[in-house]
C-alpha cells in the first residue's frame, strides 16, 4: 500500500539518473495522451459510424475555432506549471501554496471569459471561415454545448498541469483513463442509444471532463504536507498571477497566433470541398497518435529543467535535454513507422469509404518525417521553457506556425491549380506543415545552442550547456 500511494506521489527530478526521471515522468504522460487521443478519436468514429461523413466534417471544422478560443489558458496553464515545478524544486512552501491558490482563482476567470466568448463568437466565426452550409448548423450546436461547460475541460487541464509540475504525472493519467472510459461510454450511450448525434458527442465530453476535474481536485486537496490548499490562498498575491502570465502568456500568444494560422488554413481546406474536410478530420485523428511522444516528452523536459533549475542543479541541464531529446526522437520514430504500416486499418475505424482512406494514407506519407522533426521541436522548447525563456519559443512558433505555414499552404495552392483542381491541390496542406516542422526543428536546434534561455542561467554556463 505504501509503495503505490508513493507512486502517486509528488518525484523530485533534481536526483537520480536524468534520462531515468525523464523516462518515469514521460510514461505516464505517454499513456495519458494515448488515451487522450482514443477518445478523441473514439468521438469521431462514433459519429462518423453512426451519423454519417458529413457529421464527422461538422465535428472536425469545430477544431480551429476551439481552439483559438482555449489558447490564451493553455498559456496560464504552461506558466503555472513551470512556476509550480520551480517552486517545489526550491522547496518554497509558501511560494508553492500561493502560486496553486492563484492558478485556480485565474483558472475560474479564464472559465467565464472563454464561455462568454464561445457562446458569441461561434456562428459568426463559422460563417467567416465559409464552413459549409451542409453542416453548419451541427458545428455551431457541437461548440455552443461544447464552450457552455468549458469549465470543467479548464479546471481539470490546470489541476492536471499543477499535478505535473509536481512531478506527479501518474494521478494525472488515472484522472484522464477515468475521463476517457467515461467519455467513450457516454459517447456510445448518447449518440447510438439516444441519437443524439454530435449534440450527443459534445454533451458526452463535457460530463467526462467535469467528474475527471473534480477527482484532480479531491487529489490536490489530499496534499498538505507539500502545500497548503484554503480559501486564503485564492486571494492573489502579489506578483504571483504576474509571474504565471509572464511565464505563460508568451506560450499562450504562441497558442493563440497558431490558432490563427489554422483557422487561415481551414478557410483554404473549406474551399476543397466536404469530402477533403471529412478526410482532414480522420488524418488529424491518426496524427494525433503520431504526436503523442513529443508532447509528452517535451512536457516531461519542461518539468524536469524546471525543477533542477528551483534546486540549482544546473550540471543536470545539459544530459537532461540531451537525453530526453534522443529519447523522443527513437519513440516518435518507431511509432510513425508503425501509423505507416497499419495506417489504413485505423482510418478505417471512422469511415468505411475507400477514397477517403486512400487520400488520408497519401497525406500521411508526406507528413512522415515532420512529426520526427517535431519531436526535436517540442522536446527544446521544453528545456527553454522550463528554464523560463518562454518567449523564444513563442517567437519561433510565430514564423514557422504563421508566416511560413499559411504563405508555403497557399503558395503551393496557387501553383497546384487546374481544372480539375480550382483551388489547387489538397496536398498544399500537408506539404505546408511538412516544410513548418522541418524548419523549426533546426531553428530550435539553434536556439538551444546559442539562445536566451542560457543567458537567463548565467550561473549555469560553467556547466557548459
Amino acid at each position: 500500500m505504501q509503495q503505490l500511494k508513493a507512486l502517486f506521489a509528488p518525484r523530485d527530478m533534481s536526483q537520480g539518473t536524468p534520462w531515468k526521471r525523464i523516462l518515469e515522468f514521460a510514461i505516464p504522460m505517454l499513456i495519458g495522451n494515448l488515451v487522450q487521443q482514443v477518445y478523441n478519436a473514439t468521438d469521431a468514429a462514433v459519429v462518423g459510424r453512426y451519423v454519417g461523413d458529413r457529421a464527422l466534417s461538422a465535428v472536425g471544422s469545430a477544431g480551429p475555432l476551439l481552439n483559438f478560443l482555449l489558447a490564451l489558458f493553455v498559456g496560464i496553464s504552461a506558466g503555472a506549471g513551470i512556476l509550480v515545478s520551480q517552486r517545489f524544486g526550491a522547496r518554497d512552501r509558501e511560494g508553492l501554496s500561493n502560486t496553486i491558490g492563484n492558478c485556480l482563482s485565474l483558472t475560474l476567470a479564464a472559465t467565464l471569459l472563454t464561455m462568454a466568448l464561445g457562446l458569441w463568437l461561434t456562428r459568426p466565426v463559422l460563417r467567416l471561415l465559409g464552413t459549409p452550409d451542409l453542416f453548419i448548423d451541427w458545428t455551431a450546436d457541437y461548440l455552443h454545448i461544447l464552450f457552455g461547460g468549458i469549465g470543467g475541460f479548464l479546471f481539470y487541464n490546470m489541476f492536471a498541469g499543477i499535478l505535473r509540475g509536481l512531478g506527479d504525472s501518474l494521478s494525472a493519467l488515472a484522472f484522464l483513463i477515468i475521463c476517457a472510459l467515461l467519455n467513450i461510454g457516454l459517447d456510445i450511450w448518447f449518440v447510438a442509444g439516444f441519437g443524439w448525434g454530435v449534440r450527443g458527442v459534445a454533451a458526452a465530453t463535457v460530463l467526462a471532463q467535469v467528474i475527471s476535474a473534480v477527482l484532480c481536485w479531491l487529489k490536490l486537496r489530499n496534499m498538505g504536507d507539500v502545500f497548503e490548499m484554503s480559501l486564503r490562498r485564492l486571494k492573489l498575491v502579489p506578483g504571483v498571477p504576474s509571474g504565471i502570465l509572464k511565464l505563460g502568456m508568451p506560450t499562450g500568444i504562441t497558442q493563440a497566433v497558431f490558432s490563427i494560422a489554422m483557422l487561415l488554413v481551414q478557410r483554404l481546406q473549406n474551399s476543397f470541398g466536404p469530402e477533403f474536410i471529412a478526410v482532414n478530420v480522420i488524418l488529424m485523428r491518426v496524427d494525433g497518435f503520431a504526436m503523442m511522444p513529443n508532447f509528452s516528452f517535451g512536457q516531461a523536459l519542461t518539468t524536469y529543467i524546471g525543477q533542477n533549475v528551483g534546486a540549482r542543479r544546473y550540471d543536470r541541464l545539459k544530459p537532461g535535454a540531451r537525453q530526453g531529446t534522443l529519447m523522443a526522437v527513437g519513440v516518435a520514430t518507431a511509432l510513425t513507422l508503425c501509423i505507416l504500416l497499419f495506417g489504413r486499418g485505423l482510418m478505417s475505424l471512422f469511415t468505411q469509404t475507400e477514397a477517403l482512406i486512400n487520400y488520408g494514407m497519401r497525406f500521411m506519407r508526406i507528413l512522415a518525417l515532420g512529426y520526427i522533426a517535431m519531436a526535436v521541436i517540442q522536446s527544446l522548447s521544453g528545456v527553454q521553457r522550463g528554464a523560463g525563456d518562454t518567449v523564444t519559443p513563442m517567437w519561433i512558433s510565430i514564423f514557422t506556425s504563421v508566416i511560413l505555414r499559411v504563405s508555403s499552404a497557399y503558395l503551393i495552392a496557387w501553383l497546384t491549380r487546374s481544372p480539375e483542381y480550382p483551388s489547387g491541390l489538397p496536398d498544399s496542406v500537408y506539404y505546408s506543415m511538412l516544410i513548418t516542422w522541418v524548419t523549426g526543428a533546426f531553428i530550435n536546434l539553434f536556439a538551444y545552442r546559442f539562445g536566451r534561455w542560457r543567458r537567463k542561467l548565467p550561473q549555469a554556463e560553467e556547466h557548459a550547456l
